[in-house]
This record gives structure tokens, C-alpha cells and sequence, in this order.
């Protein structure tokens, strides 16, 4: 995942916010050669079968000549550095000319679409690998399960990309995915829930606790996320059958940049930070973190800053000195330099890594799936949230694929994509994985390495399934220090934040939005701060468990500081009423998807 492209990160709405308040932004894709690049997306399908032999030249052809692998790709432009980066004119002569853009459906060379599809691959896998280790950290279980997560995690962020990359006709004009290079990965959203909902199975005894009162390993916690989330993911496949204009006017960008905010921002506090000091296990309390026999200090020890700020300062120089490619996988880059200092001074052990089977794949491990009443509330937010981040981030890839971003196409694209997102929810429970969600870093290096083509989007595919199947590289990254892991989570985290802030950059910022942004702003920061406020709202001590779940459910979703802020914002937006500036906003919001209505309705007549 890199910086480079931190509005874009983690499935930010920035894109589909620009849409919604300024319509006409967005001429310049709708071209001609996107006209044909739709076309070819309509008829490529088939094409093979109305001439088999021709195609199997084409392959020939292709396999067997130096265009066919390589093309006229400019490497250069994305492998050098830039050595004076503070320097106007100190862009480097990287070759005669650029390199071609590849649209949606063109002939892409071989290597170009393995180079670009690593590229794709690299910059999401320090996403993937994020929320696998957060939450095995969370629920203590063992390295061997931990390990396996990440795999698991890998394998089918890659199969649901290919299928997120597809676009498989419905009835009734629909389609199931994209169709376009949209890759998909576990999501940060179910970890702004997911500590509140460990925290009730502990505290009702359904996890066990050691003798001292920390936490022991609970699996069957993992198991009830798991059962809960794919119940919950049918409210996102419900509502992927409802128009993309409605959905714009229930959820307005100034709903989706406070979500997206705020759950940057609780990431930061609630995951980055203890890590950076040491670890969340030894955090608040005077315990030596977890770690090698000589290298074990207190939470916040200077050895262990020094470490995290080390790996936070890779991030930032490769973000500053980098090649377009380092940049796109500046994340990853920040996991592993720190690793040369990490490793001679002692601070990582072999265990993991000895530990981790060379090979492995989905359901090596599983998990008793279960319906765990108070997380209903909380999930089913944030389902409603991964709808919004799909939408967004749908958008912004069809900008960058210089494809429609309003009328017909674009909507089938829309419901095609959450659609896949609501599957996802359903079947990666099945395969043992947190919600998915469609991932928006790779809309940058769809920019950088001008390569739009599905082929590219089938090689990431495949690579994140070969890294999931390596069970030894899952090793490698358990071996990671937690303040190495820490340091890079504080941008990672850090760019969300900012990817909402962009949402709202996009609000007009009249007397009726300032006020539901205050609205929202002052419960939402309120329970960030003060993480009890709600904690005794509900006293109810009597033997009816599905009315104590009930309650339950309410505290999480209320003490939720991105759940309470959009349900404020929701209210707020639905009740206050507009001035006439308001309304005129509205109508140029909606001018686009009418056009589009109209144009149908004539088609449909003639």
C-alpha cells in the first residue's frame, strides 16, 4: 500500500465525493477511446468464440515475439529514483517518451501485466496483512493460527479480486463485479467493532481468562465474528439492487468523509500506538512486552520507539527519494528495511518462521462458525460503511480507467461491485476471513504505471493467491517486531484519516452542513475521547439474554465513534431542512444520474 497515493487509501469515498458534488468534473474519460474500451468490454467475451483459430495465432504470436512480452513500455519511468526530488527541474530523463496507456481491454504484453500486476499486489499487502495480525493479536492465539490467518487472508483477497474483476452478466441488465482492475481486500472497517465485540465475549465468560486476568487464546471469539459477519453481509447484497442515485441521497459525502475519518483516527489510537510502544498486550501495565529473552522491555521503553520510529522514517524517505514503484509499495518497503537494523541487534526471533508449514491454503484451520447477537447492530454499520468505501472506490477506478463515471454502464458497474461485496461478506466467512472490501491504493498505481488492463488485475490476482499458498512468508511477517509493525500502521492509519478529510474537502460548507458536521464532530469525538460515556446507560440485570444482547448491541454500536458519528449525520441530514443553496446543490448533484434516466427511457421508447 503506498503513501504516495494516501487520498486514495483504504477504500476512500474521495472520488465518488467529487462526483456527487460536482457533476460535470469528470468530462475528460468519457472519450472516444473509452467508448471503444466499453465496446471492447461488451464483445471480448465472445470474440474467441466466433474464431477460435485466429485467437490461437494471436496467443502464438504473442508468446513467441518480443512485442508480445514486453511491448513498448517505458521501464525506466518506473524503476529510477528521483535523486533531487526539492528540485523543479530535476525530473530525470527516463527515456524518449511515455509509456502508452493500456485501457480496460487492450492487448497488454506479458511482462508488462506481470510487472504491473506485482505492483497492484505489493501495495496492498501490507492492508492484508494489517487486520489478520491485529486481531489474532487481540484474542491471543497461537502462532501457528496467527500465521495461517495471513494466509488465508492473501488467498482469497485474490480470488475475490478476480472475481470483483469480472463482469458476469445478470438478469435484468445487471452484472456481478466490476469489470474493471478493482482488487479487493480484508477490511479495516470491522476492525474499528471488532475490540468491542472480543471485550463482551470476555467480560460474559465466553472466552476464557488466565489466572492473572489477561486474556487467554479464544478461537471460538474469531469463530463468532466470522458466523455474525456473513449473516450481516446480506443487508450490503440487498441494497446493492437499490439505484446508485439513491444511495448517493441516503449516504452524502458529508456522512462518508466523518466515517472514514473517524475511523482512521481510532485505528491510530486503538491499534498504531500500542504497537509502536511495544505491543498491545503489555500496554497500561509495567509487564516486559513479548519478545526475545534479551530484547524485552516495558511499554514505551526508547529501544522499542526508536525501532517504530525507524520503520515510520523508511516510509517517509522512500515516499521522498523513491521510484514510482518503490513508492507504490513504500509500505511494504517500511516492514522490511527496518528488519536489516531489527535483526542483528536481536529483536526478532526465528520461531515463527520455523513454525510456518511451507506450504499451505484455505481451511487448514478452522473455526466454529456463530451467530453472536450483539454484534448484529455493529456489523450490520459496517456493511452499510463497505457499501459506501465500494462506491467511492468504483468510482475512482473508472476515472483513472478513463471509463464513464455517470449513466448506465457506470451504474451496472456500481451495482456489480457491491454486489461482489456483499458476496465477499458471505463466502470469506467461509473461507475463514474477516469482511472484504474493494481496496482504492491500487487506483495509484493504475495512475503511476498507466496500465489499466484486466490482465494486469488477473496477475495481482495470482500473485496474492502464491503468496498465501508460501506458508513461510506468513511466518516471515509474524517475525516482524511489533514496533516495526507499529510504525508503519501510524501512516497507514494516518492516510485514511485523511482520505475522509478529502471527502469533506469536497462539501460545500453551508450554514445547514457545517451543522450537521458539528452534530456529528461532538459524538464522535465525545466517545473517542471518553470510550465509557455510554458504559452504564443500560442497567438491565435480569435472565432474558436476547434483551441483554439487544442492549449490548446498542453500547457498541453508540461507543463506536465512527457508527454514533454517522448515525448522527444521518439523522441530522435527513431532518434539517435545506435553504434554497441546498436545494440548489442537490439539483446539480442529481443533474448527472437524470440525464443518464432520460437517456435510458429514450432508448427503451425507440
Amino acid at each position: 500500500m503506498g503513501f504516495q497515493d494516501n487520498d486514495d487509501n483504504f477504500g476512500t469515498m474521495s472520488k465518488f465525493a467529487t462526483v456527487t458534488t460536482q457533476p460535470f468534473a469528470h468530462a475528460e474519460p468519457q472519450t472516444s477511446a473509452s467508448h471503444e474500451l466499453n465496446h471492447g468490454a461488451d464483445t471480448q467475451s465472445t470474440s474467441w468464440r466466433r474464431n477460435p483459430r485466429s485467437h490461437a495465432r494471436k496467443l502464438a504470436h504473442t508468446l513467441s515475439t518480443r512485442h508480445g512480452w514486453f511491448g513498448d513500455y517505458n521501464f525506466a519511468a518506473l524503476c529510477l529514483p528521483r535523486l533531487f526530488p526539492w528540485k523543479a527541474d530535476s525530473r530525470l530523463n527516463v527515456g524518449s517518451g511515455e509509456s502508452p496507456f493500456y485501457g480496460v481491454y487492450d492487448e497488454l504484453p506479458i511482462a508488462v501485466a506481470a510487472i504491473c500486476g506485482f505492483q497492484h499486489a505489493l501495495a496492498m499487502l501490507g492492508g492484508l496483512i494489517t487486520p489478520p495480525m491485529i486481531i489474532a493479536s487481540s484474542l491471543n492465539l497461537s502462532g501457528e493460527t496467527s500465521a495461517y490467518l495471513i494466509s488465508a487472508s492473501l488467498i482469497t483477497s485474490g480470488i475475490f479480486s478476480a472475481i470483483q474483476q469480472s463482469a458476469i452478466p445478470l438478469p435484468f441488465g445487471r452484472q456481478l463485479g466490476t469489470g474493471l482492475l478493482s482488487v479487493v481486500g480484508t477490511s479495516f472497517t470491522t476492525l474499528s467493532v471488532t475490540t468491542s465485540i472480543f471485550t463482551n465475549l470476555y467480560s460474559e465468560g465466553i472466552c476464557p481468562l488466565n489466572a492473572d486476568g489477561s486474556r487467554a487464546a479464544c478461537p471460538d471469539a474469531y469463530g463468532y465474528l466470522l458466523g455474525t459477519a456473513a449473516v450481516c453481509a446480506l443487508l450490503e447484497i440487498m441494497l446493492s439492487f437499490l439505484p446508485t442515485r439513491v444511495l448517493k441521497r441516503m449516504f452524502p459525502p458529508i456522512v462518508t468523509g466523518t466515517v472514514v475519518a473517524f475511523i482512521g483516527i481510532k485505528l491510530i489510537g486503538e491499534s498504531a500506538i500500542p504497537s509502536f510502544g511495544g505491543g498491545s498486550s503489555c500496554h497500561g501495565t509495567t509487564t516486559l512486552c513479548s519478545g526475545t529473552d534479551h530484547r524485552a522491555y516495558v511499554w514505551g521503553d526508547a529501544h522499542y520507539l526508536g525501532l517504530g520510529f525507524l520503520a515510520f522514517m523508511t516510509v517517509v524517505v522512500t515516499e521522498i527519494f523513491g521510484s514510482p514503484a518503490m513508492r507504490n509499495a513504500s509500505i511494504a518497503i517500511g516492514l522490511l528495511f527496518p528488519l536489516v537494523v531489527a535483526g542483528p541487534l536481536g529483536y526478532i526471533s526465528g520461531a515463527p518462521i520455523a513454525a510456518a508449514k511451507p506450504i499451505t491454503f484455505l481451511w487448514v484451520e478452522t473455526f466454529k462458525l456463530r451467530v453472536y447477537g450483539p454484534a448484529v447492530l455493529p456489523l450490520l454499520a459496517v456493511y452499510i460503511s463497505l457499501m459506501m468505501e465500494c462506491i467511492g472506490d468504483v468510482t475512482a477506478t473508472s476515472e483513472v480507467s478513463r471509463v464513464e463515471v455517470d449513466g448506465e454502464k457506470y451504474d451496472r458497474r456500481i451495482s456489480g461491485g457491491v454486489l461482489v461485496d456483499g458476496l465477499a461478506g458471505i463466502f470469506s466467512a467461509l473461507f475463514t476471513v474477516p469482511p472484504l472490501s474493494v481496496f482504492a491504493q491500487n487506483n495509484g498505481v493504475i495512475a503511476i504505471t498507466k496500465c489499466a488492463n484486466i490482465q494486469a488485475g488477473r496477475w495481482c490476482s495470482f500473485w496474492l493467491i502464491l503468496f498465501g499458498i508460501i506458508g513461510k512468508l506468513a511466518g516471515c511477517v509474524r517475525a516482524i517486531p511489533q514496533p516495526v509493525l507499529g510504525g508503519v500502521l501510524m501512516i497507514l492509519f494516518g492516510s485514511i484519516a485523511v482520505s475522509g478529510v478529502k471527502v469533506l474537502q469536497n462539501v460545500t460548507f453551508t450554514r445547514r452542513n457545517r451543522f450537521i458536521l458539528a452534530l456529528s464532530f461532538a459524538f464522535g469525538f465525545g466517545t473517542l475521547l471518553v470510550d465509557d460515556l455510554f458504559d452504564e446507560l443500560f442497567t438491565y440485570n435480569g435472565g432474558n439474554k436476547a434483551l441483554k444482547g439487544f442492549l449490548d448491541s446498542i453500547i457498541i454500536v453508540i461507543s463506536t465513534p465512527f457508527l454514533i458519528s454517522a448515525i448522527v449525520g444521518m439523522i441530522a441530514n435527513a431532518v434539517l431542512p435545506m435553504d434554497e443553496e441546498d436545494r440548489e446543490l442537490q439539483r446539480m448533484r442529481d443533474a448527472p444520474a437524470m440525464r443518464a434516466q432520460s437517456s435510458s427511457d429514450e432508448k427503451l421508447s425507440a
